[in-house]
């Protein structure tokens, strides 16, 4: 019998399916092999060697490994195909010792098909992509266990650093930094309601004696840019001005029809699926890789830690068929769509994310939420195979004398990949049909006053953009980061917003003006090029460590030694404390969200849960008041203040409920 070995009880129950009696297949449960957790587990002294130990708790596991790899003929390690599985692969083999009969094989997608294929054509474990991950181990081992004890001693116990959170925490307080700062301009837009027979249209003043009222400026940011759009008009007592100014005839100026393409989007990515389960479904990046996880082991769709936008040919040509067939031959282009992918080094598996078997629309023994997420890979793999959808835009200018206001219409003539989304995604907007020369009647004059907006907080989709776009991390470290600097109140969500708390603004100005690399953008990502570059074979591992490792030490050092404690701000609430009667209740943020404790500690040890009420807004149920609640893991919900009584909760912000 054969020992096939993989990482996933659901992963090794669907292999067994499609291999038969003749091999047995077990499940690591994970890694086998880690650094340990009580010490730093990296020996400085030679060459930053990992201190392996086996995982708590699997020690039966490695006792089974070990004694079915012995009587196999031939031992498959079937770990993922990304740098985590080849490590995963490449411990099975230290601890089994089974020599020449350990063969590495890789699929990107659980169907008989493709593990027959790997089991036909084995390798060999790839050591440049096993040191590309104990170099990322290492690394992210060295920063969080020695810079965490220095933020333990200079601000406060229990906090964490690490090359990925830290930059996340930071483009989080910096851009509410830039909120502060800005300042909003009043600004006036001006409408007029125009009538041409039974027709009633909308047209917007863009111009005045040949100057453009509407100005879009870039304001640069810590992270990219933000466009922001106003018009010249500063007041109401102008926009009145330009109103009164107008006089008859208002005369059809030009009309503009052009045809427009709207190309259908590239198919998953890892990060592209989180962006848009977010967007579409509402799934947090956690959620969305949960989801995913289980339709990859269920055997519907390719491996989900990926960056390539690339399909192999074999999937093309059965989505192009499924096309031709489900909507005709007027839906398929004339040659396959292929993608450039916008990463900056893109590694990991060589597919993007598709399902395996595209005839099937909907999943089967899986729970409503994975239906959803198949769904929507479902749309994105088969839309990207299909031609593109065609607009008919069309600009009308209205002349007023020196004034020119500007309508803009669409009408869908072809939906092309649309349609494997069920429709046009945007609402249309025809026009009346009007000629140049045309006499047009204004009927309302409407000055709409409008203010300039700061710039918007991160999202998870925002924030993940970002992530990729600087090359901060790999999207697949995405979801456990972001619930991380939760988790550790650095940040809290509102509303799907981000900001960031006091304790992450404290954290992170520490870093910045200590650690500044740590935090630094372009270092982040100039060290992500580096570990693929380790994965590529083009440079080892040791090296890329110690050029780093070396000025970290002496910072730490440093630091260590001349930097005094940070204090960390406390918000007061003009309360006395009820137990000492001198001391002023204030508001801490602690390892378990905020607490409300005495001025006067460490003289005073008076501590009480801290209940953030949602002013105005009663409970549907009791009609007792609406509080903000965090779970342990730092996520914001509401919830009634006579619980356990009343059980009413919602992750959403209720709006306005009452009694």
């Amino acid at each position: 019998m054969d020992l096939v070995i993989v990482e996933s009880p659901t992963k090794a129950r669907t292999i067994s399916k499609f291999l038969g009696k003749n091999y047995l297949v077990l499940s690591t449960m994970g890694h086998i092999r880690d650094l340990p957790k009580s010490k730093l587990g990296v020996d400085l002294e030679k060459n930053f060697k990992p201190q392996y130990v086996v995982v708590p708790g699997q020690e039966k596991i490695v006792s089974q490994l070990k004694k079915e790899a012995k009587s196999a003929q031939k031992v498959y390690l079937a770990s993922d195909c990304d740098r985590e599985g080849e490590a995963i692969a490449y411990h099975v083999a230290v601890m089994v010792n089974s020599g020449p009969k350990l063969l590495r094989i890789v699929f990107h997608e659980i169907t008989k098909s493709a593990i027959k294929e790997a089991i036909d054509n084995p390798g060999v474990i790839n050591k440049d992509l096993v040191n590309a991950q104990v170099a990322r181990r290492v690394l992210d081992r060295l920063v969080g266990y020695q810079l965490s004890p220095i933020l333990w001693k200079k601000i406060r116990r229990g906090l964490s650093a690490g090359r990925v959170q830290s930059v996340v925490v930071r483009l989080i307080v910096e851009r509410e930094r830039e909120i502060a700062r800005f300042k909003k301009e009043e600004y006036w837009r001006i409408l007029v309601a125009f009538t041409k027979g039974a027709d009633v249209f909308n047209a917007e003043l863009v111009s005045k004696k040949g100057k453009k009222l509407t100005v879009r400026s870039r304001i640069p940011l810590f992270a990219g840019s933000y466009v922001i759009t106003k018009t010249t008009i500063k007041n109401e007592r102008q926009a009145l001005d330009v109103i009164f100014s107008l006089k008859k005839p208002f005369r059809v100026e030009d009309v503009v029809t052009k045809e427009l393409l709207r190309h259908p989007p590239a198919p998953f990515t890892t990060s592209t699926m989180q962006q848009a389960a977010y967007r579409r479904l509402g799934f947090s990046s956690k959620q969305t890789m949960r989801l995913a996880q289980r339709l990859y082991e269920g055997g519907w769709i390719t491996y989900h830690r990926t960056d390539s936008t690339n399909l192999a040919l074999t999937a093309v040509g059965r989505i192009r068929r499924l096309v031709k067939d489900k909507y005709g031959p007027s839906y398929l282009p004339p040659k396959p769509n292929f993608y450039k992918t916008k990463t900056r080094v893109a590694q990991e598996a060589h597919e993007a994310i598709r399902p395996t078997k595209p005839n099937k629309e909907r999943v089967e023994k899986l729970g409503r939420m994975e239906d959803k997420l198949y769904r929507l890979i479902w749309s994105q793999a088969v839309s990207s195979q299909m031609a593109s959808a065609k607009f008919e835009n069309t600009k009308v200018k209205i002349s007023c004398r020196d004034c020119i206001f500007l309508i803009r219409g669409q009408r869908l003539i072809f939906d092309g990949y649309l349609k494997a989304w069920g429709g046009s995604r945007k609402g249309e907007e025809e026009l009346p049909l009007l000629r140049k020369g045309d006499k047009v009647i204004p009927m309302t004059f409407s000055p709409i006053r409008n203010f300039t907006s700061p710039p918007p907080r991160y999202s998870e989709a925002n924030l993940i953009a970002i992530l990729e776009k600087e090359g901060i991390g790999r999207p697949s470290t995405y979801a456990p980061v972001i619930s991380t600097v939760q988790a550790r109140h650095y940040v809290e969500k509102d509303e799907g917003q981000f900001r960031p708390t006091v304790l992450g603004e404290v954290t992170n100005d520490f870093l910045v003006d200590h650690f500044k690399e740590i935090v630094n953008l372009p270092f982040t990502a100039n060290m992500e090029e580096g570990l693929d570059q380790v994965a590529n074979g083009k440079t080892k591992w040791i090296k890329l460590i110690d050029q780093f490792y070396q000025p970290f030490q002496k910072q730490l050092e440093k630091v260590e030694k001349k930097v005094g404690r940070v204090k960390i701000p406390v918000q007061k609430t003009g309360k006395k404390c009820p137990q000492c009667k001198k001391g002023e209740l204030v508001i801490r943020t602690g390892r378990f969200g905020k607490f409300l404790s005495c001025s006067r500690f460490p003289e005073c040890k008076y501590t009480t849960s801290y209940i953030e009420k949602l002013l105005g807004v009663k409970c549907p149920q009791c009609g007792g008041d609406i509080v903000i609640k965090r779970t342990r893991k730092g996520r914001q919900f509401y919830g009634c203040s006579n619980y356990p009584k009343c059980k009413w909760a919602s992750w959403r912000k209720p709006k306005g409920i009452s009694k």
